[in-house]
């Protein structure tokens, strides 16, 4: 397995990957040719030093996972730098087989060559599955998010 930073060609197989699940299929548009908006965000990522959009492929160069790593610098923890992981997908039928915990770690291993000081996500309160798979990997709950939706 290979990890990558994401180009403007992996855009389709991550939009796919990103829709294809109970949550994301209410919020993504995946559909060929991918509307526009999602090469624009690609753009703003590409070009923030802070964000890196990965993925993994297998033996053969196909896409099976992804995720956004964000990097946030704060003056909170002495000028820390926290680090986000977002959009952590795996393609489904490579799922079970311990990609996803590879790509953890893979993302672990960055934040800290980053010089980040912490590591966090957030999951959906309706992926139990996603929450139990985390703490596995150490991940402690010890606060409570919450989002305020502009639309």
């Amino acid at each position: 397995m290979k990890f990558r930073k994401a180009n403007k060609t992996d855009i389709p197989a991550i939009v796919q990957m990103l829709a294809n699940d109970k949550l994301g299929k209410t919020r993504e548009q995946y559909e060929l040719p991918l509307p526009n908006l999602y090469y624009e965000a690609y753009e703003r990522i590409n070009t923030d030093l802070n964000q890196e959009l990965v993925v993994i492929e297998n033996e053969v160069s196909e896409i099976i996972g992804t995720l956004q790593l964000s990097f946030i610098p704060y003056l909170t923890y002495r000028g820390g730098i926290r680090a986000q992981i977002e959009a952590v997908r795996i393609r489904e039928d490579m799922r079970g087989k311990g990609i996803g915990e590879k790509l953890f770690k893979w993302a672990i291993n960055r934040a800290k060559e980053r010089g980040a000081h912490l590591l966090q996500l957030t999951t959906d309160k309706q992926r139990p599955a996603a929450k139990s798979f985390y703490e596995k990997l150490g991940f402690k709950a010890t606060h409570e998010g919450m989002k305020l939706k502009f639309n």
